[in-house]
């Protein structure tokens, strides 16, 4: 965990054992925005040749395939251009069955209840579901997706008697597979559109590489070389369920498949990978609980400590401050008995406790395992080590937080020098220190040394993490704070909204995070009204 700061709530970012885990604290109306299509550059120019496309060839066969990973950005998609065509062509949408996914079939189901797509009007059929298809045999003949593309290489003729524009949308990962398993529908599409976003529903080939044992030889056959589209979270969901089924709830090769899957929740949410915040959270939560239980009661220690400090983390970032702390404590006594005073997990296990420490004003305490954490990761890593930028950040944020402006600045420069020297410029990490170096000028009233600092931040973090990510709502409600410290009243209120947007819909009405920026909100609404 890493301190993190905004004007709300904290977080830090030594690894937790398996990664990094990062977030903030900032500070933060109940306000209802409009979410509308924003596309940037690349989706714009995908989304302009896609209506072309289904213009262009009106009363004839009109095969368009659309590509993207985000569930929510696919279907505003397909609600902007089912408005913009109308009434030159009326919209119809189907979805793919499971157990039997054949497009053609779907498509004749339509029609029959459907009097106007039998009188051959110019339509666009929008068809979704293939997202939702298993690429795992899972105990299977043969997958969902190879049903479909099945149906898709053997019913390609039969589509002729649709005169009809049909968007099929697909995954990247579908896409790379109907490639090869599909070759002659794939010959008879008229366009593919690509639109590109953060979120995915994938993962790589290389993020299971722990838990290879439980696939068998043909469903890895494409997964050696980093494959970056290669399985749907989903599946390893329900690979867990057929492992349990098969093997019992007791089985020791599930701790793993468990902990991976935790694993893979919580880096897709530090990454902005996440479909939905909440939900993935939730689940990251759920794997690392069946984690740790399987862990104690199987008597695997050894793993135990990093199962308990990654359940923290995810707890700390909820504000669960004792359930955290307690399970901080067990993993510190766990990894002393185990590995001695002088290991870097120990290290690891410092930084933790002393964050929530920290992010919950008990400096006092934090103070003494943050200075021991640094001089620990120096000894045991050397001076240039991201681990120690960490530690140095840390430790500068204990010192800002109690107004030691002072100590803290230099302590953050190093640690911004320390990761652009070993992280590059693109990194969130680099976006971190960026962002508590302003909030530190800020605090100091040095606005204008702040402000560049706050918008590299920010930006940093919308190329990394995507637009709906919390950190860019953290990010946001910091330059908003920035402007209403200036009485820049109507370049604050913008920000504050689209902050409060990102974290009502990608957290919780009621987590810290979303009540700090609301609050704020308020307060800047308040003193808005009064000088009017």
């Amino acid at each position: 965990m890493e301190a993190d700061e905004a004007h709300l709530q904290t977080l830090l970012n030594l690894p937790l054992n398996q990664g990094n885990g990062k977030e903030e604290r900032e500070k933060g109306f109940d306000i209802q925005s409009q979410r509308l299509l924003n596309l940037d550059e690349e989706n714009q120019e995908a989304y302009d040749d896609l209506i072309v496309s289904i213009e262009a060839k009106e009363g004839a066969l009109n095969l368009l395939i659309a590509v993207c990973d985000d569930a929510d950005f696919r279907d505003r998609i397909i609600t902007q251009y089912e408005t913009e065509l109308q009434p030159q062509f009326r919209p119809y949408r189907v979805t793919l069955a499971r157990g039997e996914p054949s497009l053609k079939a779907a498509i004749n189901q339509l029609i029959e209840k459907e009097e106007y797509l039998r009188q051959h009007h110019p339509v666009v059929i929008t068809v979704t579901g293939a997202e939702q298809l298993y690429f795992l045999r899972l105990g299977e003949e043969r997958s969902e997706q190879e049903i479909f593309f099945g149906y898709l290489q053997w019913t390609r003729e039969g589509l002729r008697e649709f005169p009809y524009a049909i968007v099929l949308w697909v995954t990247k990962q579908i896409l790379v597979n109907l490639i090869k398993k599909a070759p002659d529908f794939w010959s008879w599409r008229n366009g593919v559109f690509r639109f590109v976003s953060k979120k995915t529903i994938i993962v790589s080939s290389r993020e299971l590489e722990p838990i290879r044992f439980a696939f068998n030889d043909a469903e890895l056959w494409n997964a050696n070389d980093d494959n970056p589209y290669f399985l749907p979270v989903e599946d390893l969901k329900e690979l867990i369920r057929h492992t349990q089924q098969q093997r019992g709830a007791k089985d020791s090769n599930l701790v793993t498949l468990y902990s991976r899957m935790g694993d893979i929740y919580s880096r897709r949410l530090d990454r902005g990978e996440a479909q939905d915040y909440k939900t993935e959270q939730a689940l990251a939560i759920e794997y690392y609980q069946k984690t740790v239980e399987l862990q104690k009661e199987l008597g695997l220690d050894k793993d135990l400590a990093s199962s308990l400090n990654n359940l923290a983390y995810i707890y700390d970032s909820q504000g669960r401050y004792s359930e955290a702390e307690q399970l901080l404590m067990e993993a510190l006594k766990l990894r002393k008995r185990l590995l001695g005073e002088e290991h870097p997990d120990v290290a690891t296990s410092l930084n933790n406790l002393a964050y929530l420490y920290n992010s919950q004003g008990r400096y006092s305490e934090a103070e003494p395992l943050h200075l021991q954490t640094l001089e620990l990761t120096k000894s045991l890593l050397g001076e240039e080590h991201p681990d120690v930028a960490t530690s140095l950040n840390n430790l500068a944020y204990l010192y800002d937080s109690q107004g030691k402006y002072s100590e803290a600045e230099p302590l953050y420069v190093q640690a911004l020098e320390l990761r652009k020297r070993l992280l590059g410029e693109e990194h969130p990490d680099v976006a971190t220190s960026l962002n508590n170096l302003a909030l530190l000028y800020d605090s100091q009233g040095r606005y204008s040394e702040a402000e560049p600092l706050y918008l590299q931040a920010l930006e940093l973090r919308k190329r990394l993490l995507g637009e709906e990510h919390p950190n860019v709502a953290t990010g946001l409600n910091n330059l908003a704070y920035l402007y209403k410290s200036q009485g820049r009243y109507s370049e604050a209120e913008p920000l504050y909204l689209q902050a409060l947007d990102i974290c009502e819909q990608g957290l919780d009405i009621n987590h810290p995070t979303t009540v700090s920026v609301r609050k704020n909100l308020e307060e800047l609404l308040r003193v808005t009204h009064s000088s009017r």
